[in-house]
């Protein structure tokens, strides 16, 4: 009998070394820290992918995994706030050592970092900067540096005029960082008289078929007198592109974009679109990876201080971006192997294409 109770004293010794008495985890975040050879597990919470650009960033977060060896489980939330809280609750459930998300709703999103904190659950804010200074990583592209180059080029190229400001969705901190970046550019040349603001308008999910209503009733309003479409990214800018088609502007008023997908490079190609920002996806989602992987064995990451909304600093990985029109296109997506030479110039007669490379 006595030595009956010596086992089930050593057994249970043995089970709360282990950290699995009840209501207790095996680890602080996951069990990586507590097991430094085992492969961590990355969550990775997308707000959608049903532009182009998303779609890539997935498969390229998704392919680098695979390639390091990590494991990775990919939500998309279809541009719902309350989905994507459901699908940070599972990847959570399933135990993840690090939480990415690219949030759908930036304030919203706060809470869904506060929850990931409540299990040691490392964040990092991917492309799109969440409304939390508990964030452990932001990790974008040169968000104001985009806004700032947007507005240079339309005032370059449309040095006066009337203006129509076409901003992504007010949910999302990149629209309201480009907006405030892109006014302080144009401001000057707004006070003296050069441009004039005729239209602005957040558009709800960044969505291109909103972005042309808003563009049609720009126009009616102003009896087509506009010079510029300053628009925040591609999907939107093809809506305003089909608006000026209608009317037979399409290439007569400049029209800015950003994130290079490929009809945008096409409509560039074809004189439609002026411009566009590229920005590397590869890069940013490996890079994304590689400071998941980092911050699951508790290891210092390179980072410089972000302002966030509220003024307080979060460390960030911001990557450099580049301004293509149809004067670089060659010598740059095209070059990089981002596009090809066949499907930018697929709208374009072949006596009117740039050399082959």
């Amino acid at each position: 009998m006595r030595s009956r109770f010596v086992a089930l004293i050593l057994a249970a010794l043995f089970v709360a070394a282990c950290g699995g008495g009840a209501g207790q985890p095996s680890s602080t975040n996951g069990g990586t820290a507590a097991d430094p050879g085992k492969k961590p597990k990355i969550g990775f919470s997308m707000a959608t992918v049903k532009e182009e650009r998303w779609q890539r960033d997935r498969d390229a977060f998704e392919a680098h995994c695979k390639q390091i060896n990590v494991e990775c489980v990919i939500t998309v939330a279809d541009n719902s706030a309350d989905r994507q809280a459901n699908d940070v609750e599972n990847l959570l459930t399933q135990g993840v050592d690090v939480l990415v998300i690219a949030p759908q709703n930036a304030t919203q999103a706060a809470s869904l970092v506060d929850r990931a904190k409540e299990q040691n659950v490392p964040v990092i804010s991917y492309d799109r900067l969440i409304d939390s200074d508990k964030i452990d990583l932001y990790i974008s592209h040169q968000v104001p540096v985009i806004g700032r180059k947007i507005a240079e080029y339309a005032l370059e190229h449309a040095p006066q005029g009337n203006y129509a400001m076409v901003y992504g969705s007010s949910s999302d901190n990149n629209a309201l960082i480009m907006k405030e970046e892109q006014l302080k550019v144009l401001k000057p040349a707004i006070d003296s008289g050069k441009i004039k603001i005729v239209a602005d308008q957040f558009i709800p999910d960044w969505k291109p078929e909103e972005a042309l209503k808003m563009a049609e009733n720009a126009l009616t309003q102003n009896n087509d007198n506009i010079q510029a479409f300053v628009v925040s990214n591609d999907g939107m800018a093809g809506g305003v592109v089909s608006a000026l088609e209608k009317r037979g502007l399409a290439g007569k008023v400049i029209v800015t974009g950003q994130d290079a997908q490929l009809d945008a490079l096409q409509r560039i190609a074809e004189g439609k679109q002026s411009m566009t920002i590229y920005k590397p996806i590869i890069p940013l989602a490996s890079r994304a990876v590689d400071a998941a992987v980092k911050l699951a064995k508790k290891e210092k990451l390179e980072t410089t201080p972000f302002k966030n909304v509220t003024g307080k600093e979060v460390p960030a990985i911001l990557l450099e971006v580049t301004t293509v029109d149809k004067n670089n296109l060659m010598d740059t997506v095209i070059k990089d192997g981002y596009a090809k030479y066949d499907d930018v110039y697929r709208n374009v007669p072949e006596a009117d294409r740039p050399k082959r490379p």
